[in-house]
């Protein structure tokens, strides 16, 4: 990756944000690398440095801006000649970062990230190129690509976002919603398995309205995917993430629980339990309803588990309201949830609303569900062990009693814990039957069942 000749440029890329900003990440990289740019892990080596910045939140923006002036000392102690914005971020700022953040020499919003080749091979000077998203031509799959997670990939199925809550500010920087057709993303999904990925995560602002921007004609779905997806040779396993609890079909419901190499993995945000607060962040359901649904896909797939995120702190939430977020968090038992503190912005439609929280009362809330959460997710956890699950193993752990960690189907990469291994011989990338006979809040403990 490192290696260059005389007459080639090294770019240097640090990718921040979500995963599928990284999918950004590795396709800006595989447009630089197809295209005579050499690729360098080290910044101090690279003549053009690219940020590709998340910024939808405030700590979203800060770590955005802490990246971008450490990158820009290596104009004065390395190669650096260019230092590139790219993302969400570019997005929502544009031409202001010209004079907000001068270390720059190039902004460039997602709509804009097919003409970084060409951007990058003009003469030197400021640019700043931020068209609609919308208007991006969406990933194909024979665009060049580096994966940079070994073992699995990610496949953005969509761009933009189907939906208007109040808190959020995607659709302005991602523009409207779109699907890639099926048979492309399929497509992408055997290039992946070819390329060594024994898990491939299909991802989007809501992955469950996939396909229902299509014609009547021409419509399909999140199921259909994974049934087609299905049919492709070999092991690898395929899982979903940010679904809407709106959008979960009985359909999706049958396959995942008859197809086996889809994860029983179900990854979707409530964002809160008060249906006072669930209207005012424009959500489309109920408490009651997510309950039912809860209760439904653990009957359709037994031993699925369940991840959610929840915000607190959104403008005008009482005590009452956080109780009832407590409450539907006790009841609905999730094996894995996140949950973010309310971060305000002037573009997001929940600014112009009364009863802003104090930043620390929604920090407080936030700790207060997260410690209750701990136990419920180690009581979750225990209840695992006895049973057998497939593990992608992906290296070696350090730990001379378990030497090897991986992931099953009940864990995504990054969001939740691992689980560690004893055994021998265990090489990453194999899918292995594992048996629990540990456990703690986040991780598991296992051994190895088959030779």
């Amino acid at each position: 990756m490192n290696s260059t000749t005389d007459n080639q440029e090294i770019v240097h890329l640090v990718s921040l944000g979500c995963v599928r900003n990284l999918v950004d990440s590795e396709l800006i990289l595989g447009a630089l690398a197809s295209s005579g740019f050499a690729l360098t892990e080290d910044p101090a080596e690279a003549e053009t440095i690219i940020v590709n910045s998340c910024g939808f939140v405030r700590a979203a923006v800060d770590e955005t801006i802490d990246v971008v002036l450490e990158m820009a000392r290596f104009k004065e102690e390395g190669l650096c000649q260019r230092l590139v914005l790219c993302g969400c971020m570019a997005q929502r700022y544009g031409k202001e970062l010209e004079e907000a953040l001068p270390e720059l020499d190039m902004v460039l919003g997602p709509g804009a990230h097919k003409d970084i080749v060409e951007l990058l091979r003009r003469p030197t000077g400021f640019i700043c190129r931020v068209p609609d998203p919308s208007t991006a031509p969406l990933q194909q799959a024979g665009f060049p690509r580096i994966c940079s997670t070994p073992h699995m990939a990610y496949i953005k199925i969509s761009e933009g976002c189907p939906d208007r809550c109040t808190f959020c500010m995607i659709p302005q920087l991602r523009g409207a919603w779109r699907s890639r057709p099926l048979d492309d993303i399929v497509e992408e999904a055997g290039n992946l398995i070819q390329w060594g990925a024994k898990e491939i995560i299909l991802v989007a602002q809501d992955t469950t309205a996939y396909g229902l921007d299509f014609d009547k004609q021409n419509r399909t779905s999140l199921d259909q995917l994974l049934n087609s997806l299905c049919r492709l040779k070999g092991e690898t396993r395929f899982r979903f993430l940010y679904g809407h609890p709106n959008r979960v079909t009985d359909a999706l419901l049958e396959t995942v629980a008859s197809q086996p190499r889809v994860c029983s993995y179900f990854d979707l945000p409530v964002q809160h339990g008060s249906d006072r607060i669930l209207k005012m962040m424009g959500r489309k359901n109920t408490r009651e309803e997510m309950l039912r649904l809860f209760e439904k896909i653990r009957a359709a797939v037994p031993d699925a588990a369940l991840r959610t995120t929840a915000l607190v702190g959104f403008p005008g939430e009482t005590e009452e309201d956080f109780n009832q977020l407590v409450e539907f968090v006790q009841e609905a038992r999730f094996d894995h949830l996140g949950v973010f503190a309310y971060s305000d912005a002037q573009e997001i439609p929940s600014h112009r609303l009364p009863g802003h929280v104090p930043e620390d009362t929604a920090i407080k809330r936030r700790d207060l569900i997260m410690d209750m959460q701990n136990t419920i997710s180690l009581d979750n956890n225990a209840d695992r062990v006895g049973k057998t699950y497939t593990a992608l193993v992906l290296g070696e752990s350090g730990d001379p009693e378990y030497p090897y960690w991986g992931k099953t189907c009940l864990q995504a990469p990054d969001v939740d814990g691992a689980t560690f291994i004893q055994g021998e011989n265990l090489e990453p990338g194999r899918l292995a039957r594992v048996t629990v006979h540990g456990a703690d809040v986040y991780d598991l403990l296992a051994e190895i069942k088959d030779a």
